[in-house]
């Protein structure tokens, strides 16, 4: 029991002063590691991962090889079938898709598309539009035309063409169907495309 000085008297237990308790010490230093440790597995892992977007890809100005030699089979295939086609549209720049956008909104016309420049497969050269050229050459967008008179409409019997070459109908959306509409997507969204990616180029084997 402490003393006061000069006195007897004892000091009581309330008023003794406590050292006050030391704080522990927050481990920084095994938290830095492990930071530091994260930092350099982060860097290891995107290091060994494949590129697979390419930043600044070769700058598109027509169809993809694939697509117009399988356009041309469409075209061939259609003629045996005594049913000509003719290809309205094929690659389309983003000006020019922004454009068609324009249309229908600030330039006169009817809306003919939903997506502007850059979101549409034309853009990237993976799309053709078609129409139907009758007998004397007038270009008709008629899906119950039936020009070789075998009971079938020309324009159904090209789609199932087309989708046996390997291209998917614009048709088939269920929002904003586009008819005349064929593409071929290679497995690549429109985000991978405007991120960089791009379909494989067919190899010359010779």
């Amino acid at each position: 029991m402490k003393e006061r000085v000069g006195s007897m008297q004892p000091i009581p237990q309330h008023v003794i002063p406590h050292k006050p308790k030391k704080k522990k010490k927050r481990p920084i230093r095994r938290f830095m590691l492990w930071f530091a440790f994260l930092v350099l597995l982060t860097a290891v892992i995107i290091e060994c991962m494949p590129v697979e977007i390419v930043r600044h890809p070769e700058p598109i100005t027509g169809l993809h090889p694939e697509v117009a030699a399988k356009a041309h089979q469409l075209k061939e295939a259609g003629k045996k079938r005594g049913i000509t086609i003719r290809i309205t549209d094929d690659f389309r720049s983003a000006a020019e898709q922004d454009a068609l956008y324009r249309k229908g909104r600030e330039t006169p016309g009817s809306i003919v598309t939903n997506v502007k420049g850059g979101h549409s497969y034309h853009n990237y050269g993976l799309a053709v539009d078609f129409a139907i050229e009758t007998g004397d050459g007038e270009i008709i967008w008629d899906l119950d035309y039936d020009g070789n008179r075998d009971g079938q409409s020309d324009w159904m019997e090209i789609v199932w063409l087309a989708k046996s070459l390997g291209f998917s109908w614009g048709g088939d959306w269920e929002s904003f169907p586009d008819y005349p509409h064929l593409q071929m997507d290679f497995g690549l969204s429109i985000r991978e495309l405007r991120q960089g990616k791009r379909p494989p180029m067919p190899t010359d084997e010779h």
